[in-house]
């Protein structure tokens, strides 16, 4: 019997609207700790089914009138991280998904947007953690 294929493999991302992301950042850092960048704060974690390979998780307070998650109208967007981008956005397409935009391609992985049924806009995400490594070592919330 084969194993189920991988859809989503985690959380990438978390990006929520705030009227003031700099004092927002700012108010995480001092009170709870979160190493900042100037888009929010970068976690790392390890892969369960690969412990020895790091993972990473973006979280950034976003200004209250981006455009960023529209279609949406909600105040939020989780990323998740995916396998096979290319083959899911054809599975998704054949069960009638909205499909928001092409995948794009950057250093740090690929990326697609869809919406659920209750409009929210998600963000899926092929990522190429080395690229985060190589950007934020010893720079991440752990």
């Amino acid at each position: 019997m084969s194993s189920p294929k991988k859809k989503v493999t985690g959380i990438g991302g978390i990006f929520f609207k705030t009227k003031d992301p700099v004092e927002m950042r700012s108010w995480y850092e001092k009170n709870l700790g979160l190493v900042t960048n100037e888009y929010g704060s970068v976690f790392e974690f390890r892969q369960g089914a690969n412990p020895e390979k790091k993972g990473y998780l973006n979280w950034s307070p976003m200004g209250e009138k981006t455009t960023y998650f529209q279609p949406s109208e909600k105040e939020f967007m989780i990323n998740y991280r995916v396998e096979n981008i290319e083959k899911l956005v054809e599975e998704l397409k054949a069960n009638g998904v909205t499909i928001c935009d092409e995948i794009e391609t950057y250093e740090y992985g690929k990326f697609v947007h869809i919406m659920d049924p209750e409009n929210n806009k998600i963000e899926l995400w092929e990522p190429i953690d080395q690229s985060f490594t190589d950007m934020y070592e010893g720079k991440t919330t752990l």
